[in-house]
């Protein structure tokens, strides 16, 4: 193997750890922020926009809504870390995180705070600037997915492409 190609493959390795710690620390992050106050008001918005969320916080009230989506991002963003020692484990955080980020991402048609008022569909808010950004966060998950999958591949199974 040539000594560029080794660069590329080291290279490649600490972009995916990277990658990887980065994604496991936001949605940890985040899960823990849905304990606090601020951030059960600030999603109001959001959920009381959404068919399926609505429907939650009806039931569970905001406070215990936002707690239960803590412990969910909590619970996956552990997962996701967690590939060294349980790379199938992680593969389903990172499989949960593409659901969490699709759902997330289904607020930019539910919630109208989420355009610019006046200024056409396309024309996102700050909320909707916020909630776009998932795009980038689905691909990082599609990732981590597809190593932890590879790692968790028996030794002795073929690669294939």
């Amino acid at each position: 193997m040539g000594t560029r190609q080794a660069s590329a493959d080291d290279l490649a390795s600490v972009g995916f750890s990277a990658l990887r710690c980065a994604l496991a620390t936001n949605i940890v992050w985040i899960g823990v922020l849905k304990f606090k106050q601020y951030e059960v008001e600030n999603d109001e918005p959001l959920v009381t926009s959404s068919p399926l969320f609505s429907r939650l916080r009806a039931k569970l009230g905001a406070q215990r809504l936002n707690r239960l989506i803590g412990v969910t991002e909590i619970a996956l963003g552990s997962l996701i870390a967690a590939k060294p020692l349980a790379p199938r484990a992680s593969a389903i955080g990172s499989f949960g995180a593409i659901g969490m980020f699709l759902t997330t991402l289904s607020f930019l048609a539910t919630t109208p705070e989420a355009r610019q008022e006046g200024q056409g569909p396309l024309s996102l808010s700050q909320l909707g600037q916020f909630l776009l950004k998932d795009t980038v966060l689905i691909s990082a998950a599609l990732l981590t997915a597809a190593e932890s999958l590879r790692a968790a591949r028996p030794a002795d199974c073929p690669r294939t492409l």
